[in-house]
């Protein structure tokens, strides 16, 4: 057995007393042994510091019981001691050696300088200072307190590192994960300990991070998607989306590796550990402004950023992008695809036919607005030419002279039953006809060409019986009026004048 391990044991109290010692000595030595037994390697306890000496500081574990820690663990970077008696420490419990209980108050590592020593901190679960003195197959060598230790690549960080890492001749913190072969094989790791102090590091700040919370960060590594922030702990997501209110921002022409940054939570997700920010949220919203900034029939100015078969968007500012529609493209002649007019990058000055805010659209035109002339109706019973629109079942389309477009139902054609309205009147064909009713409401118009036939069917039978009154008067003698009808309609019979309107 060791010496370190004297004082442990039934057999070391016996020796104590076959030396003759006394009864107390008996009582303080099964006292220790009693509180050694208690306490488990890595265990915290809080205990009062009873005296400084030398290097070491005694603390009281309770009774007669006292621990020891190294008086070194005490004194900050200036030299300074930062203990004195009467003072109440938390320390860790590592093992008995020479008959008193040594703890540890370091967090970070603890400064084992023998084998023993690092199987202590093994069996206690307390981190060593080691430092990293070359690299190695499949990891680095590293000295702790002048005992050779190995550290895999993969343990040197939370994402493992070589000697481009630059941790070659520097210390840290590890945890001793493998004490074999009476330290004849000693691996350490120093990303459990990253570990261990990152997840502490997330749970307190799951205890005070909320949605809407605005935060300091890092930003740690930039993606094609985004930008990867660092805030103290945990890693928040920036999506390129909410980066700028520019949806065409590339995050590297903003963001860099290093600079820091003052962002929005937008999103927590503790169970998979995605925390969403936005820089964004933290600059005014430019729609907000826009349907007083894009007013209508307000001329402004662009670059075309991006072309769909349905138009052309426009970029009038950082975060919002007109449309110019494809019928607001070619200035009244028909296009297929909007770049025939226009094309990526090209600046234009467009008219604003509308903006809304709610919906977050800006409609634009290449040309200004133009209001539609008021349509003026005919009045009834006037007379027009017009040429055949269309012809339908019901009757027959006409656009009339005046440019305005009537309806001539099949029973105001003066035609005879069954004639094929198609074959006699096709597109374009010429005909007279009469307004016989006007809607104002719904700019419709009514027209009849039997009323013009009718009209000029009783025209010629006034003209002629005037006619036949002036020669009677000179010839003294007057026919009858059936026979004057008869006479003159086989002669405009004969002439063919009246088309289709008597048999």
């Amino acid at each position: 057995m060791s010496d370190e391990n004297m004082g442990n044991s039934p057999l070391d109290i016996e020796k104590t007393l076959e030396g003759g010692e006394q009864e107390e000595n008996f009582a303080s030595l099964f006292g220790q042994s009693r509180m050694a037994e208690r306490l488990y390697p890595g265990q915290k306890v809080r205990a009062k510091v009873v005296s400084i000496s030398g290097d070491i500081v005694y603390i009281d574990l309770g009774g007669k019981s006292e621990g020891t820690v190294d008086l070194d663990e005490f004194i900050g970077e200036e030299g300074v001691t930062r203990v004195r008696e009467g003072d109440e420490i938390e320390a860790s419990f590592v093992t008995v050696h020479d008959g008193l209980m040594k703890l540890t108050t370091l967090r970070s590592g603890y400064s084992a300088v023998t084998l023993n020593s690092i199987r202590d901190a093994y069996e206690a679960g307390i981190p060593v200072n080691g430092e990293v003195k070359s690299e190695i197959k499949g990891g680095f060598e590293v000295s702790v307190g002048g005992v050779r230790c190995f550290c895999p690549f993969s343990h040197i960080g939370l994402k493992g590192g070589r000697e481009d890492g630059g941790y070659l001749g520097r210390t840290f913190a590890f945890r001793v994960l493998e004490y074999r072969e009476d330290g004849k094989k000693i691996v350490l790791s120093r990303r459990s300990l990253l570990e261990q102090e990152k997840q502490a590091k997330v749970e307190k700040l799951r205890e005070s991070l909320a949605v809407g919370m605005d935060v300091s960060a890092e930003v740690k590594s930039m993606q094609t998607f985004g930008a990867f922030a660092d805030m103290g702990g945990i890693d928040g997501l920036i999506p390129a989306s909410e980066i700028s209110w520019d949806r065409g921002v590339n995050p590297g022409d903003v963001l860099s590796v290093g600079q820091k940054i003052t962002a929005k939570i937008i999103s927590l997700d503790w169970e998979n550990r995605r925390l969403t920010l936005s820089l964004k949220a933290m600059q005014s919203d430019p729609w907000a402004s826009a349907e007083e900034k894009y007013q209508v029939d307000s001329r402004v100015s662009g670059p075309i950023v991006r072309l769909a078969p349905f138009g052309a968007f426009v970029r009038l500012e950082p975060g919002i992008d007109g449309l110019i529609h494809i019928s607001n493209l070619g200035a009244g002649r028909r296009i297929n695809h909007p770049r025939e007019v226009v094309e990526t990058g090209q600046w234009v000055e467009v008219y604003v036919l509308s903006a809304d805010r709610q919906n977050r659209k800006i409609s634009l035109s290449m040309q200004p607005k133009v209001e539609p002339a008021k349509i003026v109706l005919p009045a009834v019973g006037e007379i027009f030419d017009g040429t055949v629109e269309k012809v339908m079942p019901y009757g027959i389309f006409l656009k009339m002279n005046t440019g305005i477009t009537g309806l001539i139902p099949n029973q105001e054609m003066g035609t005879p039953a069954g004639t094929d309205h198609r074959r006699t009147f096709p597109p374009g064909a010429e005909m007279q006809v009469a307004v016989i009713d006007v809607d104002n409401v719904k700019n419709k118009v009514r027209l009849s060409r039997k009323a013009v036939l009718e009209k000029a069917a009783l025209d010629e039978i006034n003209e002629y019986r005037q006619s036949v009154a002036e020669n009677s008067a000179e010839s003294g003698g007057f026919g009858s009026l059936g026979d004057i009808l008869r006479a003159k309609l086989k002669e405009k019979k004969a002439e063919g004048q009246l088309r289709g309107y008597i048999p």
